[in-house]
C-alpha cells in the first residue's frame, strides 16, 4: 500500500509539472484545481458571503426550496459521489433529504480541508457511511465498491464553467459511465446575464477575490519554492463575450522573472497568467451537450432572478 509521504511527494510533483507546463506556454496559464489549499479555502469561504457574489446565496435558495423534490428523483438506496466536495456546505442539503442512502463519497484534493469536513458531517450525520477520496475528480479515480440501487453524482457551484467545453464533454461522459444506466447527475451552473453583473461578482471591492486569486501564487511558493513576488501582480477578471466566459488572471505590473526548480519565467510589464475561466451556460444548451453524453434533462429549477440553475439529469432514454 502507498504510504501518506509517498502520496504527498507525487501530488507535490504533479503541482510542480502542472505548474511549469502552464507557465511554459505562449498564454501562461495554471490550473484553477490549485486555488484551493488551506487559506485558498477560507478565501473562497470569504467569497461567498460577499454582497456582490451571488452564486453561493442563488444556488442555497434553490436547494432550500427544492431539495425534498430533488431527492425524490433520486430514491433510496443511493450513492451520493460528490466530485470537487470542498467545504461539505452544500450536500447537507440534500442529505437532509435523501431517503435512505448507502452512502456518501466526496472527492477532493485537499486532504486536510476534506479531512475536517467529514469529521463535522459524520457528527451531524452519525448513520451515513462516508468514505472520503483524495484525488484529482477530473482524472480516472478508483472509487469505493460500495453496492446501491443507484449512484448519483452531485457537481454544485457552476464547477463544470471552469472546463473548457471539451473537456466539459469529457467529464460528463466520464459521469455517464460512472452513475450507468438509470443513474443521475445534480449539475448546479451559472446562467448568462448582463456582463456587469457577473464582472462584479468576480471584482468585490472588498478585495478578497484578489487575495484568493494572488494565494495561488503565495501557495507555489510556499508548497514548491519559488520566488514569485507576489505584490508585483494585479487581480484582473472581466466577461469574454465570445467565449461567453469570465477570466480571472494575474497581470505583472513589471518586466521580471520568475525561478521554480531550475526553470526561469520571464513576464513582461502587462504580462498575464489565467488562473481561472469560469464559462456560463443556458439550460437548453447544457441539455444537448448533456445529450450528446447520454444524460438525459429531468429538470432544471432556477432561482427567482434566473441567475443560476440546479439541474438534473438521468441516463437512458426517454
Amino acid at each position: 500500500m502507498m504510504s501518506a509521504l509517498t502520496t504527498l511527494d507525487l501530488a507535490r510533483d504533479q503541482f510542480l509539472q502542472d505548474v511549469i507546463d502552464g507557465l511554459s506556454r505562449p498564454w501562461k496559464r495554471l490550473p484553477p484545481k490549485y486555488f484551493y489549499d488551506a487559506a485558498g479555502s477560507r478565501l473562497f469561504d470569504r467569497i461567498t458571503e460577499l454582497d456582490e457574489y451571488y452564486l453561493t446565496r442563488s444556488e442555497l435558495a434553490i436547494m432550500d426550496r427544492h431539495a425534498a423534490e430533488i431527492t425524490a428523483r433520486c430514491g433510496p438506496g443511493t450513492l451520493l459521489i460528490e466530485p470537487g466536495a470542498g467545504n461539505l456546505t452544500k450536500v447537507r442539503r440534500l442529505l437532509n433529504h435523501l431517503p435512505d442512502p448507502v452512502g456518501y463519497v466526496p472527492i477532493d484534493l485537499s486532504s486536510e480541508c476534506l479531512r475536517k469536513a467529514v469529521w463535522r458531517l459524520a457528527r451531524d450525520f452519525p448513520c451515513l457511511r462516508i468514505v472520503p477520496v483524495i484525488g484529482d475528480f477530473s482524472e480516472s479515480l478508483e472509487l469505493p465498491k460500495i453496492p446501491a440501487a443507484r449512484r448519483v453524482v452531485y457537481l454544485p457551484g457552476s464547477t463544470i464553467g471552469n472546463f473548457e467545453p471539451d473537456e466539459a464533454d469529457d467529464l460528463l461522459d466520464h459521469f455517464a459511465q460512472l452513475v450507468g444506466t438509470g443513474g443521475r447527475l445534480i449539475l448546479g451552473v451559472d446562467l448568462r446575464k448582463d456582463p456587469s453583473i457577473l464582472e462584479r461578482a468576480y471584482n468585490d471591492a472588498s478585495g478578497v477575490t484578489a487575495a484568493f486569486n494572488r494565494n495561488l501564487l503565495e501557495r507555489i511558493n510556499r508548497e514548491l519554492g519559488a520566488d514569485f513576488d507576489v505584490t508585483a501582480f494585479r487581480h484582473l477578471a472581466f466577461y469574454n463575450i465570445e467565449c461567453s466566459r469570465i477570466e480571472m488572471h494575474l497581470v505583472s505590473v513589471r518586466a521580471q522573472d520568475v525561478h521554480i526548480a531550475d526553470c526561469r519565467f520571464s513576464f513582461r510589464i502587462g504580462e498575464s497568467i489565467r488562473t481561472e475561466h469560469s464559462y456560463k451556460y443556458d439550460v437548453a444548451e447544457l441539455a444537448r451537450r448533456a445529450r450528446a453524453c447520454g444524460f438525459r434533462l429531468e429538470h432544471a429549477w432556477t432561482d427567482d432572478r434566473s441567475y443560476f440553475a440546479v439541474t438534473s439529469f438521468v441516463v437512458g432514454k426517454d
